[in-house]
């Protein structure tokens, strides 16, 4: 019942995402178009075909899964009952293609170095892959664009936790990292053929599996002796914390037993539970100090893995700057300016801090200067209503100013024309009346 509930929210998800990615998913007639099945020439279905295959791989990613079932596919694609009927032959093309890989094909990484040649070997070769194969016979395949990222994923987490240019993990570690045994053993097949990866195994006492992965761009050069002590104190770690976690729920099963007793007033279960409490408090507490004392040795190691790694930079820039014939004392020079640029960046992130504070105490003042303002405002009412009377007075007498113009400028516009039609009319009079007529006019402007 669970099964089918996961699988019904699965196909539920699918569908959610491809309405999203095709926006005619739900059209009844492009349905029936995309659901056929494949006939005639290979450019009559090249297009479903390419439509097919770009939509597996997107839900694929979208699902963050790189290992597909024949089965599972048809269940994404399930649309009441009706299964697209090209769904077969686009996954074998895919696989002809090589956008598919059969997942035994994936090198087992505990096997021989013979048998893992072998392997390569038969890849290679296309042995597992018979051009005149029908149909998918296998359960599961890998998506090999997909495998890619999640191996380039996986390196990431692995950096995000480490610090050095390489790491060394159990084989625990490494299924929970990839999601899973089968996506382990591709993820790994895929680093170690690309010199990205090792696989590790000690029989100190136990089996003990690992792996140690290049988290920078180089390849791996190797495994050394300590490599092999780092893995089996790093299962020692992981071992002794789920011990750990065993002892905790252990006590709380004891304290709530020893509750339950003293509810009930059955005081000697309450005493054997609370003794049983105590041991286990002690266990955790030697449990704690072995841990600690690993964690101890392990980050010695990294620190003296850190130091070699620092070392090796400065052999490979002091070879740099010999074949450069770079002087020693222009480095020196070069590091004096580097040093003044770091101290005057420091001095102007100083003053930006500084200047932030005091707008920050600016910000805090803020109501303060706004009381002050209240007040000033109840304190100068009487001020105002003078500088109100003043400003209507000079607004009165600019009015007065302003029609005052405005009547002279009509009277001269009437004036003008009373002395054209006077002058048409005494053209013969004497200058000196002609004179008069114009002052007489002006004295009225």
């Amino acid at each position: 019942m669970l099964v089918r509930n996961l699988a019904k929210c699965l196909q539920q998800r699918v569908m959610e995402y491809l309405r999203k990615q095709v926006a005619d998913w739900d059209d009844e007639v492009k349905c029936i178009s995309r659901f056929k099945a494949f006939s005639g020439q290979r450019s009559d279905w090249e297009p479903l075909y390419v439509f097919w295959r770009d939509l597996i791989l997107k839900v694929a990613r979208h699902l963050h899964i790189f290992i597909i079932r024949p089965s599972q596919v048809k269940i994404w694609f399930n649309r009441g009952g009706l299964v697209p009927l090209c769904l077969d032959q686009v996954l074998l093309e895919m696989y002809t293609a090589g956008e598919l890989m059969r997942n035994v094909g994936v090198t087992d990484p505990a096997s021989g170095w013979v048998s893992q040649i072998l392997q390569r070997v038969v890849n290679l070769g296309g042995l597992l892959r018979p051009s005149t194969q029908e149909k998918l016979v296998e359960d599961y395949y890998i998506i090999p664009a997909l495998l890619k990222e999640k191996a380039l994923q996986v390196v990431q987490a692995l950096s995000e936790s480490h610090w050095t240019a390489s790491c060394v993990i159990t084989w625990r570690k490494f299924q929970e990292v990839s999601g899973g045994l089968k996506e382990a053993h591709a993820v790994l097949n895929h680093l170690c053929e690309h010199g990205k990866a090792k696989y590790l195994v000690t029989n100190k006492k136990d089996l003990t599996e690992g792996v140690k992965v290049s988290l920078s761009a180089r390849a791996l050069s190797g495994t050394t002796s300590l490599d092999f002590d780092v893995l089996h104190l790093i299962w020692t770690v992981e071992k002794l914390e789920r011990q750990l976690n065993v002892i905790d729920q252990r006590w709380e099963r004891s304290r709530a037993s020893a509750l339950a007793s003293l509810k009930l007033g059955n005081k000697q279960v309450a005493l054997k539970c609370t003794r049983e409490m105590k041991l286990a408090s002690l266990s955790r507490e030697k449990c704690t100090t072995l841990l600690n004392r690993v964690e101890e040795i392990l980050a010695v190691i990294a620190d003296a893995e850190a130091s070699k790694e620092i070392a090796e930079a400065i052999r490979i820039g002091t070879q740099a700057i010999k074949e450069n014939g770079i002087n020693y004392d222009e480095v020196e020079l070069c590091l004096q300016e580097l040093n003044e640029c770091i101290e005057s960046q420091k001095q102007i992130d100083e003053i930006l801090g500084s200047n932030a504070a005091g707008a920050e105490i600016e910000d805090e003042d803020i109501e303060d200067e706004l009381k002050k303002l209240e007040l000033s405002f109840v304190e100068v009412p009487t001020q105002t209503s003078t500088s109100h009377t003043r400003v209507d007075a000079v607004v009165a007498g600019a009015q007065e100013s302003a029609d005052a113009l405005s009547d002279s400028l009509s009277n001269l516009h009437l004036t003008n024309h009373a002395r054209k039609d006077l002058e048409a009319e005494h053209a013969m009079e004497p200058l000196g009346a002609v004179s008069n007529d114009v002052n007489r006019e002006a004295a009225l402007a």
